[in-house]
């Protein structure tokens, strides 16, 4: 039963990873002040990035914690009774949400180029994906 519990438990961690990467929303805002060129010269560098690959500075991802819980009342008494919590999980800095920040940038440089009337279009995510 164990073995079983651990083999679904496993797959839907694995399951988490798999599914597709979506934009973040990134205002336009910080834009505003951009030139088409500087513009569409964004949209570019972005795009290289994307292609290159995204490398994000290693960071901890697993912590522990010590602290006092408390019981109130109970069958053998009550009282301040030690705690332990771990920490573990996808953090601010993973791959994935970086490759989502940076997806929202691009979107973000796009929607700024449509506001200003670019003279040229800068396809977003939405348009780059396949449609199923």
């Amino acid at each position: 039963m164990k073995a079983w519990m651990m083999g679904v438990v496993g797959l839907g961690l694995v399951g988490c990873n798999m599914s597709p990467i979506k934009p973040l929303y990134v205002s336009p805002t910080q834009y505003q002040g951009w030139g088409c060129e500087q513009l569409r010269l964004e949209y570019n560098r972005i795009g290289q990035y994307l292609k290159n690959g995204i490398e994000v500075p290693k960071q901890q991802t697993f912590g522990i914690g010590l602290g006092l819980g408390g019981v109130i009342g109970g069958r053998h008494g009550g009282g301040i009774v030690p705690s332990i919590s771990v920490n573990m999980g996808q953090h601010q800095n993973s791959t994935r949400t970086e490759y989502a920040k940076i997806l929202g940038q691009r979107d973000a440089v796009s929607q700024a180029a449509e506001f200003q009337n670019c003279p040229f279009k800068l396809p977003k995510y939405a348009e780059l994906v396949p449609k199923k």
